[in-house]
């Protein structure tokens, strides 16, 4: 009862804290005990200062998962977590989630008929958030059997990730996972005596990359993997090129839902959040450069330009970078402004975006974050050196140390800063979240020949059906066309609406190339029976 009322009272507190904790803090304030509420008071004072974090921070337990011998309510062990005993808290947590995740629930509502991946087995390596469990609960309700590992060591939430495993799903993550760690849960999920996924649920293609690595074989019986970040796609974009992509890969990433709407809006809001919950700074008249003006880079710039920071921008590609300069962001090269600005943010999914030589030249305090998607954006590996020193001042907060006193604030040890650091906008992940399991379904049901061993997009009917799906919670109503003006246009009447060569991102960075060329143009349009049939299965 005390830990709840605490909660109730304790706003940046989001679960519960330990006993444990509660007793020692109390007896700070004994000489207050007899006050009404000063108990109470004393311990927001000293939690207000802790940052915002899942209930994972507040485990007194740091045994690694590894050591420890847990077993479900149901006796399984099949599973890897911190503490199974905070499943009642992530539970709740993917409860509160599945409200703003609306196509995910009629997805799992159709399914109750219809089962389109079952047969699937999917191996997944995601961020392990309440939205992503929403995602895999999903893919279970579907008819897929699912094993699970975490694509970033900061990510997950314990408090979930215990909650998955407390329903049976295999699970093998937690938070602040070494990297050795890192890979054995991935193995834990693709070496299982008896099991072999047959689909690839990839984030940064890490997943994709230890099976080529270690078991190659098992592309035999693998019919697609699906894969959601830039970082990812360009790997697989690497692997087209050589000719060493065995199976047909769907490209999610630059889908006109995941750009438009999860790489935009997303990172409009969380860039702020995960700012402030880390260093309590001001935005106002604090000079920024955003390095890549891409679909998460322009939601940066807006967020930040909003908030009355002086915003420059760095880009490579000249189309991008006039997009840019019509905006109202200055267009710079990195070298022209490291030494002014507070604040350096990376959006570009490349490589030593920012170098040594930049850390070393930049004003003291700068603030140093990734919003992309691999850690190598920063050189974080050349900060490692006998010279500088490692300070860590609060969680996912250090400060590093130059011999003259000079000091970075580096974020998430250069890792993604809004779910390392802070939470994304459930609704919004709710999108690509749809628009990852329509993929899976259009992958695993597609006639044999219709997707060859190439990277492909998402049909153009799918996109537009996980739009339709998130309407309603608007209060949306959708304009028909007429006969009319459907044959004066050339479309049906029921979608696609825009024909294939039509770009919706307007500015595609990985869409030139669309599949073999032995592949009618026009099939990319339409997703297999099984996959419409399931779609249109309620209007």
């Amino acid at each position: 009862k005390f830990c709840f009322e605490g909660q109730s009272l304790l706003g940046r507190v989001r679960t519960p804290v330990s006993t444990s904790q509660i007793t020692a803090k109390a007896s700070v304030c004994s000489t207050v005990w007899n006050f009404r509420g000063s108990i109470f008071f004393s311990l927001s004072v000293f939690y207000s200062v802790i940052p915002a974090a899942s209930y994972t921070d507040s485990s007194d337990d740091e045994t690694s998962p590894r050591d420890k011998q847990q077993k479900n309510s149901k006796g399984s062990s099949d599973f890897c977590v911190k503490n199974i005993k905070q499943a009642e808290f992530g539970r709740r947590e993917i409860e509160i989630a599945e409200q703003e995740m609306p196509a995910l629930m009629a997805l799992r509502k159709r399914a109750q008929g219809e089962k389109p991946l079952a047969g699937a087995k999917i191996v997944g390596c995601t961020h392990i958030t309440a939205q992503t469990a929403v995602l895999m609960e999903t893919l279970g309700a579907l008819g897929a059997q699912c094993r699970w590992a975490a694509c970033n060591i900061y990510s997950t939430l314990n408090e979930v990730a215990a909650a998955l495993a407390e329903s049976g799903f295999p699970v093998f993550a937690w938070k602040g996972e070494s990297e050795d760690d890192f890979w054995w849960c991935i193995d834990r999920c693709v070496n299982v005596e008896g099991w072999q996924p047959n689909m690839i649920l990839d984030d940064g293609g890490d997943l994709t990359h230890w099976i080529y690595k270690k078991y190659p074989n098992m592309f035999k019986k693998i019919k697609g993997i699906v894969e959601e970040s830039v970082t990812g796609v360009h790997r697989l974009y690497q692997l087209s090129k050589a000719g060493k992509l065995c199976v047909p890969a769907m490209n999610v990433n630059d889908s006109v839902t995941k750009q438009k709407f999860d790489n935009l809006y997303c990172c409009r809001e969380s860039i702020l959040d995960g700012l402030k919950r880390t260093t309590d700074m001001m935005f106002g008249g604090k000079q920024v450069v955003v390095c890549g003006y891409g679909e998460v880079g322009k939601g940066c710039c807006a967020a930040l330009k909003a908030m009355g920071s002086i915003v420059y921008v760095t880009e490579i590609d000249p189309i991008c970078a006039l997009q840019a300069c019509m905006d109202g962001f200055r267009l710079v090269k990195l070298n022209e402004v490291i030494r002014q600005v507070d604040i350096v943010i990376t959006c570009t999914g490349n490589k030593n975006v920012v170098t040594r030589e930049h850390l070393d030249r930049m004003k003291n305090s700068c603030i140093v974050c990734n919003m992309g998607h691999s850690n190598t954006e920063i050189d974080v590996a050349s900060l490692r050196t006998p010279e500088l020193t490692w300070e860590r001042v609060r969680s996912q907060v250090d400060h590093v140390i130059w011999p003259d006193g000079k000091r970075i604030v580096l974020l998430a040890e250069g890792r993604l800063l809004n779910l390392s650091c802070s939470t994304v906008p459930t609704f919004v992940l709710s999108i690509t979240a749809t628009t990852q399991a329509l993929a899976l379904i259009e992958l695993y049901n597609a006639p044999e020949g219709r997707y060859k061993q190439d990277v492909y997009l998402l049909p153009k009917k799918m996109d537009e059906y996980v739009a339709s799906l998130h309407l309603p919670t608007f209060d949306a109503h959708l304009t028909e066309l007429t006969d009319e003006q459907a044959k004066y246009l050339g479309l049906n009447k029921n979608g696609p609406f825009k024909p294939n060569y039509y770009r919706c991102l307007g500015l595609p960075r990985n869409q030139g190339h669309l599949g073999s060329d032995e592949l009618p143009a026009l099939e990319l349009v339409f997703a297999s029976p099984t996959t419409y049939a399931y779609m249109n299965s309620e209007k």
